[in-house]
C-alpha cells in the first residue's frame, strides 16, 4: 500500500534519524521524501510502500510513541497509484535559480517552461540566511525537448536576470528516466 505520511512538530535534534529509523524497524520504504524547517517548526513528508502487515493507523500510533515526535501532527493518507505515463519523462537539466525572494518568482520561472514544452519532474525551494541576506534557491530537475532546449535556458536565463537572479543549468550527468512511478 502506498501512503501519504506527514508529520507536523516542533524541531528538534534528532527527528529525521528518529523518524527515519522507525519506519526502518516497521519495514516501511520510503520513495519520495521532503524535510524543511521554519522558525521553531518541522514538516517531514513522505510517500511511502507500507508491508503487507503494517496498516496506516498502526503506522501513526507507532510513530506516536517516538519521544521526539510529542506533540506532532502526523497524517497517513493511502495513496492510489495512477496508470503509468506512456510518455516517460527524461530528465535532461538541472537548473538552479538563487537570489532574493519575491512573489511570482516561480511562477515567472515556471511559465518560461511551459511556453518551450518542458515538464518540471522535480522541484525543492528554501529560502535561507546568508552573509549577502535572506536568499531564496529553486532547484528544478525539468525535461526540455532537445529542438527547444537552446532557447528555453536562454529564455529562462533573461528571465532570472530580469528577476534580479543568478540562473545556472546544466545537462544532466546520468539522464534519470521517470515513468512507472507516477514521481512527476
Amino acid at each position: 500500500m502506498i501512503v501519504r505520511l506527514k508529520v507536523a512538530c516542533a524541531d528538534r535534534k534528532g527527528l529525521v534519524s528518529a523518524l527515519a529509523a522507525r519506519l526502518f524497524d516497521l519495514g516501511v520504504n520510503l520513495g519520495d521524501t521532503s524535510f524543511a524547517t521554519f522558525a521553531e517548526t518541522a514538516e517531514f513528508t513522505a510517500l511511502i510502500e507500507l508491508p503487507p502487515d503494517l496498516g496506516p493507523d498502526r503506522m501513526v500510533a507507532d510513530l506516536q510513541q517516538l519521544a521526539v515526535l510529542r506533540g506532532a501532527a502526523i497524517e497517513a493518507t493511502p495513496v492510489t497509484p495512477g496508470k503509468p505515463r506512456p510518455d516517460a519523462i527524461l530528465i535532461t537539466h538541472r537548473i538552479t535559480c538563487l537570489g532574493a525572494d519575491q512573489p511570482g518568482l516561480l511562477a515567472r520561472l515556471t511559465e518560461v517552461l511551459v511556453t518551450h514544452d518542458a515538464n518540471v519532474a522535480s522541484l525543492h525551494a528554501t529560502r535561507f540566511e546568508h552573509p549577502r541576506g535572506e536568499l531564496y534557491r529553486i532547484r528544478l530537475a525539468v525535461s526540455i525537448p532537445a529542438a527547444r532546449a537552446e532557447s528555453c535556458l536562454s529564455a529562462l536565463a533573461n528571465a532570472a536576470q530580469q528577476l534580479g537572479q543568478t540562473l545556472t543549468a546544466e545537462p544532466a550527468k546520468h539522464a534519470t528516466l521517470i515513468a512507472e512511478t507516477g514521481a512527476v
